[in-house]
């Protein structure tokens, strides 16, 4: 997977200036460094949704794209959040999904009855079971303790689909295949890039 010469911010304010990354088309890698040094602003780009000007940008196809906040439908159970994303052929698969997230048997669940944590797994599961050729995690694990991130993420790896993800946690990054350490800069006005991505 590669970027070359990427450039996004906000405003006057940039943030990633004539960026460019390459890293393997397998695995789990996280993006580390601290608040505003561009993590969100870079998966951001990568789906399509900030504007940003990249002379190259090769990726898997059908990538998707889990955000920071939960985007929980609170009149939708959290199986409910699962079949409405699969196609009918596929909606028996819901329980692996939330077993993955280790949220079985709370299927008939709605939002407000679950904790941060576990409304922050179900997003997760709701973006996984999209299925596509990357998953763009951002924040995947807020709320939920380490020892659970850690099993979820090897489950995730298991899946054998390649992951860019971005979090604070120390754990979590140690737990990746590998890390990439970002430290902010800066915006010139470029083209937006295209959106053939989904995200949850």
């Amino acid at each position: 997977m590669r970027i070359e010469g990427m450039t996004a911010g906000y405003g006057a304010r940039r943030v990633l200036e004539d960026f460019s990354l390459t890293w393997p088309d397998g695995g789990v890698t996280a993006l580390s460094g601290p608040s505003g040094c561009g993590k969100t602003t870079l998966l951001r780009c990568l789906a399509g949704l900030q504007p940003c000007s990249v002379r190259v940008l090769e990726l898997p196809p059908d990538p998707v794209l889990l955000f920071q906040e939960d985007r929980l439908l609170p009149w939708r159970t959290a199986e409910q959040h699962i079949t409405d994303v699969l196609p009918r052929a596929r909606r028996g698969e819901a329980e692996r999904w939330l077993d993955l997230v280790e949220l079985a048997g709370e299927g008939a669940r709605y939002p407000r009855a679950l904790s941060g944590g576990m409304r922050r797994r179900l997003a997760l599961a709701r973006a996984l079971a999209c299925g596509g050729g990357l998953y763009l995690l951002d924040e995947p694990f807020t709320g939920v303790d380490e020892a659970r991130a850690g099993r979820i993420l090897a489950r995730i790896r298991a899946l054998g689909v390649p992951v860019l993800l971005s979090g604070h946690e120390s754990a979590l990054t140690a737990l990746a295949d590998r890390v990439i350490p970002l430290s902010g800069p800066p915006l010139r006005p470029g083209p937006q890039v295209g959106n053939p991505f989904r995200h949850f």
